[in-house]
């Protein structure tokens, strides 16, 4: 199914505008770091450095090796600053997709990624890294957040059924041609929504075989079972934008496994998602009362916790506690330091939302680089601050001084680029 109406395009207002020279210099320095780090023999980096600076300067572009495109998106992995689970970065599996081209296409291989890394529950972090922007040519790209999200419905009362946050997605949906089921729930599949490099939107369907979903039960509180909780079992994000040596990916889904709090603090819980703490409290026996206990949200989110804990390990499915994630992160930070590296780190998304002080990284200072190769949502919102990082290179002060007043300048150059089209 396909929407012929086309507006602004939405894909190229998200991508980063570079200059020629931020392009050459993140190009030639993703180059240098790739040949250091796997260990590329001096006489070959130095021809691939002049390879692509003679196809830069002709094209101002140039084309990823498979090699080069691997060790880019496990990078962009390592320096994504708000990802608490970073430890296995080296393990990320790398689908090169670039030859796919349709929408048919990309949906299929999309959700034969979302069937592979299932793995029977042992969950594997994997990306599949489609076509770049090349030039006034764009790709097609994903509409969709992520790969498997619920669909929100908006109530003739105000209310709202299911996920708050996709209620607009689901309208657009809707207005594709998909068709909710005849008793819409909570907790209703949405399809993936592409857009192909003509600005047409295609839905595709979830197939039955990617809906595998856990049902949210409790040990000790049985009457949680009768809410319906429920929560899919792999979150693949698929709609940020790949970043590698001034090359941009606009579609490269990917995905790892889930953290508790993910699903059981923020998901069921945020009053912009689900809020269903008062009712869950309930469920539980909780007073849900201010004046009684004001602690009560505090009960009910352990508890939730472990609830999420439980039923997806008694399903068999990959998922992490929010205090062996800190653990995981602090050796992150070990081994990073161990090998010269700082750490890019976004406090506000590394620290769990539940426990907070009780988990390690509560106390570590924290800093976002904002380096590249990196994701990032659009040049609005993150894209414009992603820059190469130099802080681990050993540079005199002249340097460190020109790379300040260059980065002043190009970043004068964007303000003025927006001002002027205004």
């Amino acid at each position: 199914m396909v929407d012929r109406f086309v507006a602004a395009d939405p894909v190229r207002r998200r991508m980063r505008r570079l200059s020629p020279g931020e392009r050459r210099e993140e190009a030639l320095v993703f180059l240098d770091d790739f040949a250091r780090e796997t260990g590329q023999p001096a006489d070959a980096a130095a021809a691939r450095r002049g390879e692509v600076a003679r196809a830069l300067r002709r094209t101002g572009t140039y084309a990823h090796t498979p090699e080069e495109l691997a060790f880019g998106a496990r990078v962009a992995w390592r320096n994504h600053a708000r990802c608490i689970g970073r430890l296995w970065w080296k393990s990320l599996e790398v689908r090169d997709c670039r030859a796919m081209e349709t929408p048919e296409q990309v949906a299929a291989q999309i959700f034969a990624h979302m069937e592979a890394v299932f793995a029977g529950g042992r969950i594997r972090s994997c990306i599949s890294i489609f076509s770049p922007a090349q030039g006034d040519q764009l790709p097609v790209t994903v509409e969709s957040a992520q790969v498997l999200q619920y669909a929100g419905y908006l109530q003739p009362d105000g209310s709202i059924l299911g996920d708050r946050q996709n209620v607009e997605f689901t309208r657009t949906a809707i207005g594709l041609g998909w068709k909710p089921p005849e008793q819409p729930g909570a907790f209703d599949l949405l399809p993936l929504i592409l857009r192909d490099p003509s600005g047409f939107r295609h839905f595709f369907s979830i197939p039955d075989t990617l809906r595998r979903e856990v049902a949210i039960r409790h040990p000790d509180y049985p009457e949680l079972a009768g809410l319906g909780l429920r929560w899919y079992s792999v979150p693949c994000v698929s709609n940020m934008h790949l970043t590698i040596g001034g090359i941009e990916y606009p579609c490269a889904p990917f995905n790892g496994h889930y953290m508790g709090t993910e699903i059981a603090s923020r998901d069921f819980a945020d009053r912009k998602r689900y809020d269903l703490l008062p009712r869950i409290a309930e469920a539980m026996g909780f007073a849900a009362s201010e004046s009684a206990d004001p602690l009560w949200r505090d009960r009910t989110l352990t508890e939730l916790n472990a609830a999420v804990l439980h039923s997806y390990r008694a399903a068999g499915v990959e998922i992490v506690d929010h205090h062996t994630a800190s653990e995981q992160f602090m050796e992150f930070v070990k081994r990073e330091q161990r090998e010269g590296r700082t750490v890019s780190a976004d406090w506000a998304w590394i620290v769990p939302p539940q426990a907070s002080a009780a988990c390690p990284v509560f106390h570590l200072g924290m800093e976002d680089l904002h380096a590249v190769p990196n994701f990032f949502v659009s040049r609005a919102v993150d894209g414009n601050q992603l820059r190469v990082n130099r802080r681990d290179r050993r540079r005199n002060k002249w340097l460190q001084r020109y790379d300040r007043l260059k980065r002043r300048w190009w970043n004068w150059q964007r303000q003025r680029d927006l001002l002027l089209r205004r």
